[in-house]
């Protein structure tokens, strides 16, 4: 069987033709990937954002709080 030498498939020229017309495609899909991936600063962003909002419960939710009983 006879090897082709420079052989290059459909896709693998679409990728190239797509990287060529998109220099920044690189650095792009890095962004993503640690904007889906790399949750530690949204965690803690999340637990930040919890015990900033904190409001104090009353020990019993239902009793009318801060009203007389009729």
């Amino acid at each position: 069987m006879k090897k082709i030498k420079n052989y290059q498939s459909d896709i693998s020229q679409f990728l190239h033709e797509l990287k060529e017309k998109n220099p920044d495609l690189h650095n792009q899909q890095i962004n993503g990937r640690l904007r889906l991936w790399d949750r530690v600063d949204e965690e803690k962003q999340t637990h930040e954002f919890k015990q900033r909002k904190k409001i104090k419960q009353p020990s019993y939710v239902y009793s009318a709080y801060g009203k007389k009983a009729s």
